[in-house]
């Protein structure tokens, strides 16, 4: 595997320039590995996120909180190990698990994860859609071919490593402040928010309300973020190898300024997510609407409800953001996919062309058949399925950070490896309630 041949040198390069100033400064200055978390973090806020945050703040006003808060904890220590993980092997998580595992184990693992990634896709193409409809009237089916579109343009463009960067923190932007202006226009109880933060035992036996928390925890903790992030920093742990910069002190530096980064990073998403339940649940739960079903509901009960001419088209500029920064990434992370666990390098249009593909197919067929009021329907779907497949990528990196015979003298420590499983085994007790509810 070439140096920089992960991502294409797009994102690569933007790493290893943050690598080269670190470098030279000889040590850890808390900021040399900015920029990697931004892009992680912007899997955390895609149109999955909304529909599974409205619902939940819509139906239970801020009791989900404390699911939001409970799903960034667990990501950012998969994310800090992805971090780990790519720094000291040099390798993303796709690539150490073909060379750890059978070859039938490591194309079981692919298919799931490009299971996953159809899903992630799925959710940003309807939401993009949605959004257009929203703002321009443009109907949904209609509407995923024109964002498709519109990705393969931008991607077409080969835009620079910053440029590309600064375009993602551009949208990030968008979605933050539209959010924040939503917040200050719906007015909720700041004690009840922070009551919310605290775990409700209804969770447990409300099939319902465990419905949507799975999904908020799969629209959270996305699989393909493991691989990406991991995949990122693998450029770092290469050039760290291949330079003078090889002593345990300054990897560890380097898995602290990644971790900083990806936690600073998934604070800021945090927030997002949370303003969104906080505003499903200030604005709808509050005022009786239980059974917001969709996003296009929510966008016509927002001026309404608040009073507020802008609300509603602030929420479908912020949701078109959000869709349309997640697809960039996603395109990336498809990229590391393929090439860590087949060896096969593809260019971003074509590994945009596959996973769009794939996604388009149960897009339109769901449209066709049931309609374009349900949409939320199939975005909670996906979320659902993404935290289902989640453990397959989340075991295998907890396994692997734990490793000596790998990691060496940098592998995670005992308590916090213990603390890692029990959050998988967590995440797939989790995932068996909801299987035993749906089969029930």
């Amino acid at each position: 595997m070439a140096e920089d041949g992960l991502v294409g040198g797009s994102l690569a390069g933007l790493c290893l320039a943050r690598l080269q100033h670190f470098a030279r400064e000889k040590g850890w200055r808390g900021f040399g590995l900015v920029g990697p978390g931004v892009l992680i973090a912007v899997g955390y806020v895609d149109p999955g996120n909304w529909a599974t945050d409205l619902s939940g703040g819509a139906r239970y006003g801020f009791e989900l909180l404390s699911v939001v808060l409970l799903a960034n904890l667990v990501a950012a220590m998969a994310q800090a190990l992805c971090v780990r993980l790519g720094i000291v092997t040099g390798k993303g998580l796709a690539e150490v698990c073909r060379e750890s595992f059978s070859r039938p184990v490591v194309m079981l693992l692919w298919f799931l994860t490009e299971i996953a990634m159809v899903a992630t896709d799925l959710a940003e193409l309807v939401g993009s859609a949605v959004a257009l409809k929203l703002l321009f009237g443009i109907g949904l089916l209609p509407g995923v071919l024109i964002v498709s579109a519109g990705t393969f343009v931008v991607l077409s463009l080969g835009l620079s490593d910053r440029k590309l960067s600064g375009l993602v923190a551009l949208l990030m932007l968008v979605v933050a402040v539209s959010f924040t202006v939503l917040l200050v226009l719906a007015r909720p109880h700041w004690l009840e928010v922070v009551a919310g933060l605290l775990p409700t035992p209804t969770l447990i036996v409300d099939p319902s309300m465990l419905l949507i928390a799975i999904g908020i925890v799969g629209a959270t903790v996305m699989p393909h973020n493991l691989y990406l992030h991991s995949g990122l920093l693998a450029v770092v742990g290469r050039r760290l190898e291949a330079g003078s910069q090889r002593s345990t002190e300054v990897k560890k530096a380097a898995i602290r300024a990644g971790a900083l980064d990806s936690s600073l990073s998934l604070t800021i998403a945090f927030f997002m997510n949370a303003a969104i339940l906080i505003a499903a649940g200030a604005v709808f739960h509050a005022n009786g609407l239980h059974e917001v079903s969709s996003l296009s509901s929510a966008y016509r009960l927002l001026d309404p409800v608040l009073g507020s001419g802008i609300a509603a088209t602030l929420f479908a500029v912020a949701l078109l953001a959000a869709g349309q920064s997640s697809t960039i990434t996603g395109t990336l992370a498809g990229q590391m996919i393929t090439e860590g666990f087949l060896r096969i390098r593809l260019s971003p249009l074509i590994r945009r062309l596959i996973t769009r593909g794939a996604a388009l197919g149960p897009a339109i067929l769901y449209f066709s058949l049931a309609g374009e009021d349900n949409s939320a329907h199939l975005l909670i779907a996906s979320q659902v399925v993404l935290s289902l497949q989640l453990p397959f990528a989340l075991v295998p990196l907890v396994h692997f950070t734990a490793s000596r015979r790998l990691m060496g003298d940098l592998a995670v420590g005992r308590r916090t490896a213990l603390c890692c499983w029990a959050m998988a085994l967590l995440l797939v007790g989790l995932n068996v309630l909801l299987i035993g509810d749906m089969v029930a």
